[in-house]
């Protein structure tokens, strides 16, 4: 089940909301777990078994580490939290990197060894990285250990960030599971973050998607430059705006059930070097990397080689935690090097040069990465490549002049919908309506009904509506 479609619009939210708020407060966490379970559930019932598991693992071993660390053992703490982070990464390892592992150890040695075939657990990779980083907080002393099984338990499976972020440290998130105050405004703020982040899903990100896929099949002997680049700037758009997007619904759903979680995307299409792109682009695995395994590793304090020993562990894991896939792996390497590049060799000419021509050198170089995570297929990467730099043999044809004319309007909204102009624009005509309340009150509710509706009505009438996220 995902957020945009209606069967979760039209029933499972409605339904989940009236259970919330009709338990006391005191029972909140666990109907939280229920229907977090429930959800799911839904798709893969057998791998809820997986998730209590590591439920039960991750807590089980904040409680030892803890114990251990308030009896001076350290030791034993160090030990506890070892196994614990040692089972959880064993199991996300087990599903979604077996295969992997064996088509390598296959192609090399021209073995037969049998495949797994098992399905990628929903959201692993998410959960898995927020046990993780609940049970080295409470060993550093950062995060207070959860006694209660339930509270724990919501927190892990909460439904509005389970399945595609964003990775949410349980340090803070805390104390809203201990207490948190509901309030109407929080409950119209979460409703108002959620439609703009459907509206950017199904709108926006959905038909960038389907202008892609109608590109990507196309003979890539013959595929002129400029639409080749067409299809990358679709693709572009489509996993921006369906990841942040996932992101804003995540945030409201978050508002709505009074909770406040970190921001994940900070308009990353208008940055200039890859650098600060990933500083605004997936906010909170960028900050999990950085504090616990980036820092720890040295960083930029341990010198040049460790600067570049970090960089580099860093960004293949990170590429390995989008996919079990060598695309996902070169991927990784390739911002790697980029942002090494950018500290070591050539930032500071980077930055002298105008603002107009840093944001070029981002974004193509954001559009590169891009392309090498959308193929997994070696034969298609490379033939699309070439197509992109003039291997088709033609710069421009009818068909080029088609897509460019009947995908203008489209292509004018994706680029401005990926900037600050949208948010510049509404904080403006509220300024303006600042003394009226009801103004303010009705242009808020007609735009979050507007969005609302013709969400629907897409979503009625058309069954493409695809998560890119769905399954990291």
């Amino acid at each position: 089940m995902v957020f945009s479609s209606l069967l979760f619009l039209f029933r499972f939210l409605p339904l989940v909301l009236i259970l919330y708020y009709a338990v006391p407060r005191r029972l909140r966490n666990l109907v939280l777990l229920l229907v977090s379970l429930v959800f799911y559930a839904w798709g893969e019932p057998v791998y809820v078994i997986l998730m209590i598991v590591s439920i039960l693992i991750s807590w089980l071993g904040g409680l030892l580490v803890d114990h251990f660390l308030c009896l001076g053992r350290e030791r034993a703490a160090k030990a506890s939290l070892a196994i614990s982070v040692a089972a959880g990464l064993s199991l996300l390892g087990f599903f979604k990197y077996g295969d992997f592992v064996l088509r390598t150890v296959n192609g090399i040695f021209h073995s037969e060894i049998p495949l797994l075939a098992l399905s990628l657990p929903i959201g692993i990779s998410f959960y898995t990285f927020q046990t993780i980083s609940y049970i080295i907080d409470v060993y550093r002393g950062s995060a207070r250990v959860q006694r209660n099984i339930i509270s724990y338990g919501a927190y892990v499976t909460m439904f509005p960030q389970l399945i595609a972020g964003p990775i949410v440290q349980y340090k803070t998130i805390d104390r809203q599971l201990r207490r948190r105050r509901e309030t109407s405004d929080e409950f119209a703020l979460g409703v108002m973050r959620f439609m703009a982040g459907l509206g950017k899903k199904v709108l926006l990100a959905n038909n960038a998607g389907l202008l892609w896929d109608s590109i990507r099949v196309m003979d890539t002997g013959s595929l002129p430059v400029v639409t080749a680049w067409i299809g990358i700037a679709a693709y572009t758009f489509q996993i921006y705006f369906d990841f942040s997007g996932y992101s804003d619904m995540a945030i409201g759903l978050g508002h709505m059930f009074g909770f406040r979680f970190l921001e994940n995307f900070d308009h990353p299409y208008e940055a200039k070097s890859a650098s600060e792109f990933w500083r605004r682009w997936h906010i909170s695995l960028g900050t999990w990397f950085r504090e616990y395994v980036y820092i720890p590793l040295g960083g930029s304090r341990a010198g040049t080689f460790g600067l570049i020993r970090s960089t580099m562990a860093v960004w293949l894991l990170t590429g390995i935690w989008h996919g079990a896939d060598w695309n996902f792996c070169i991927w990784g390497l390739y911002y790697g090097v980029l942002i090494l590049l950018e500290k070591l060799v050539y930032g500071k000419r980077l930055r002298a040069l105008p603002g107009v021509i840093q944001h070029i050198y981002c974004m193509f170089a954001v559009m590169i990465g891009w392309f090498i995570f959308s193929y997994n297929e070696i034969a298609g990467r490379m033939g699309y490549l070439a197509a992109m730099f003039g291997g088709g043999g033609r710069f421009l044809d009818n068909g080029s002049i088609y897509q460019l004319y009947s995908n203008a309007v489209l292509l004018v909204i994706l680029i401005l919908g990926s900037t600050t102009i949208p948010l510049k624009t509404a904080s403006c005509i509220l300024r303006k309506v600042r003394n009226s309340n009801t103004a303010t009150v009705v242009l808020r509710g007609a735009f979050t009904v507007a969005v609302f509706l013709l969400s629907v009505a897409y979503l009625v009438g058309d069954s493409y509506n695809p998560f890119l996220y769905f399954r990291f």
